[in-house]
């Protein structure tokens, strides 16, 4: 079955830096634009970060542009999210998924448990 395992969060202070990554099983990983979402308490998630299926492509929500930087390891079926310069409104749970067109999760019925980021001095 579809899984993914997401790992990497934690506390960090506004400015620093924080590595997330994602580790998906139980589909053909390196055929799919996989996305990075986030959700805060009491908001909806959010579409953060895209790449396509062969790193040739990404995009980035407004809000975290040139501040954070998606990635993947099709060999190893990972994605990855750097997050540098981080700021108190980065602060949610940090999920991955593979991506539809619209920006909306492949396989819904199949979030992982996230991870969280909290930035706070």
């Amino acid at each position: 079955q579809v899984q993914f395992v997401e790992s990497g969060g934690g506390l960090v202070q506004p400015g620093g830096s924080l590595r997330l990554s994602c580790a998906a099983s139980g589909f053909t990983f390196s055929s799919y634009t996989m996305n990075w979402y986030r959700q805060a308490p009491g908001k909806e998630r959010e579409l953060v970060a895209t790449i396509t299926s062969t790193g040739a492509g990404t995009a980035y929500a407004d809000s975290v542009k040139g501040r954070f930087t998606i990635s993947r390891a099709n060999a190893i079926n990972t994605l990855y999210l750097q997050m540098n310069s981080l700021k108190s409104e980065d602060t949610a749970a940090y999920y991955c998924n593979a991506g539809r067109g619209s920006g909306g999760p492949v396989f819904a019925g199949s979030w992982g448990q996230g991870t969280q980021v909290t930035v706070s001095s």
